[in-house]
């Protein structure tokens, strides 16, 4: 474990490494598998780790970052998300990770010398508790100047030896490069599932990027919009409308979500979101939703009240269909999403709504598939805009 700067054995499993993490990793897509089997290999070369980390900052609209742990005796590196506002509290200022971000090239701390004369954070009081004796972590730098972070502790006594560090510190601007492409990658997928949503962004990402692509698709499709938006965007504070329409998103999207739905898209205070019939039960998953987004939008409108606020007003059109779902767009400009007539006619119940005094209209070919097991009431037959014939409808109030 102290072999010295040429001794040959240590040499070669140092270029081993560099070879492994060049070339041997081309088919591993997370980096923390990478950074787990990165350890391990240390551990086999001589490098007495006993415990590293890697930080990253990432674009998530929840999330400012992750970090993966791994410990001896780990296969895989644990992940934990780390939210926006860590950077006010104590976890964060004064810790190693504050002083890289501010600028810092290196954090060494001795963790087997008097506590009162090195570095005052809750981390070195938990790695000392765990029993390792020394500590060092880096900037690992992306590109644009991108500062994350990576740190190596150890147990052994004395800590790392010079050799040991000097032999880390090589490995660094390789897995920055490593860890950039996958981190890339990752970036990439997240936009997307942010941005067109997770279905949408995996057939994008295996290449359905031409103007025209598409499939046709079954699916229960819904479509929600918020009532009486422009006078509450004339009349609100600019700020407390953009809380009041990520509440309302939220309150919708996630029971979507959790019951398979697919959000494609937000047209102002509107969402279009569909269900495709290649699950089972997806009409059913679709009222489920609702019915959970109803009781959300209710605990929503009940806050507004607590602040004078008029409570929500919305209406849901749901029908069900087959839909073209693919890009549509410009030469250099597309748009991933569905069109049809089974998305107009949801559209379309959406805005008979309001004029029926109901939240939610279904179709009759929608209620046909979920008659049988859920509540509905019949509306009855009512002529709808762009359609020949009147349509069937029925009201659910899940």
């Amino acid at each position: 474990m102290n072999s010295p700067p040429n001794d040959p054995g240590t040499a070669y499993a140092d270029s081993d490494i560099v070879h492994w993490l060049t070339n041997g990793t081309r088919e591993e897509r997370f980096i923390d598998n990478i950074f787990a089997e990165l350890c391990l290999r240390l551990q086999r070369a001589g490098i007495p780790v006993k415990r590293a980390t890697l930080h990253f900052l990432i674009h998530h609209p929840q999330w400012l970052g992750a970090r993966m742990v791994w410990a001896d005796g780990m296969r895989e590196a644990e992940i934990a998300r780390v939210d926006y506002d860590v950077r006010g509290r104590s976890e964060y200022i004064g810790s190693p990770a504050n002083e890289i971000h501010e600028g810092a090239a290196e954090v060494r701390e001795n963790l087997e010398r008097d506590p009162s004369h090195g570095r005052k954070h809750a981390i070195y009081d938990e790695m000392r508790a765990k029993g390792l004796t020394d500590y060092v972590a880096w900037p690992l730098y992306h590109t644009l100047g991108k500062r994350h972070l990576v740190t190596f502790a150890t147990d052994r006594a004395g800590g790392f030896d010079d050799t040991h560090v000097e032999r880390l510190q090589k490995l660094v601007p390789i897995l920055a490069l490593v860890s950039e492409i996958r981190i890339k990658n990752r970036l990439a997928r997240t936009l997307l599932e942010t941005y067109v949503g997770s279905h949408a962004g995996e057939m994008i990402l295996a290449g359905a990027t031409r103007r025209g692509s598409g499939t046709t698709v079954s699916a229960a499709i819904m479509i929600c919009d918020l009532r009486d938006f422009t006078r509450i965007s004339d009349n609100w504070p600019r700020d407390d409308v953009i809380d009041l329409l990520n509440s309302y998103f939220d309150a919708m999207s996630e029971p979507i979500a959790r019951h398979g739905g697919e959000i494609l898209k937000f047209i102002g205070d509107g969402l279009l979101a569909i269900f495709p019939l290649t699950q089972p039960s997806a009409c059913a998953n679709l009222l489920h939703a609702v019915a959970e987004a109803r009781q959300a939008l209710a605990a929503v409108s009940e806050n507004n009240g607590a602040t004078g606020r008029a409570p929500l007003d919305y209406g849901i059109g749901v029908h069900v269909g087959d839909v073209m779902y693919g890009n549509i767009g410009s030469r250099t400009r597309l748009d991933f999403t569905v069109i049809g007539p089974a998305v107009n006619m949801a559209s379309r119940l959406e805005a008979l709504t309001k004029q029926l005094g109901r939240k939610v209209l279904l179709s009759r070919a929608f209620a046909d598939l979920v008659q049988g097991d859920f509540e509905l009431e019949r509306v009855g037959e009512h002529t709808v805009r762009g359609f020949s014939d009147p349509i069937e409808l029925f009201a659910y109030h899940g």
